[in-house]
């Protein structure tokens, strides 16, 4: 459905490769005006007040998670370098 506008929404599923408690119960993506977030989501534990969330999730934004280096570090930009300048 090529016509079909998913900006400002977004799925969950259950998260089948959950190994650990600290792990997603959910996982899934949302579109967030025009920009793509992978979502993690927690169910609220049976033992817990009643009055916490019954869901609490976090946003990963997609781009930044594959185009991250993998070394670790970050590219500062050159601040003195002013060749870009017209003056």
């Amino acid at each position: 459905m090529s016509g079909y506008d998913n900006t400002n929404r977004g799925q969950i599923w259950p998260n089948d490769k959950k190994e650990k408690d600290t792990h997603p119960d959910f996982k899934g993506d949302v579109n967030v005006d025009g920009v793509e977030y992978w979502v993690s989501a927690w169910k609220r534990k049976p033992d817990a007040n009643p009055k916490a969330p019954s869901l609490s999730f976090a946003l990963t934004l997609k781009e930044r998670q594959q185009s991250e280096p993998q070394s670790g570090t970050t590219h500062e930009p050159n601040l003195d370098d002013n060749s870009d300048i017209p003056f």
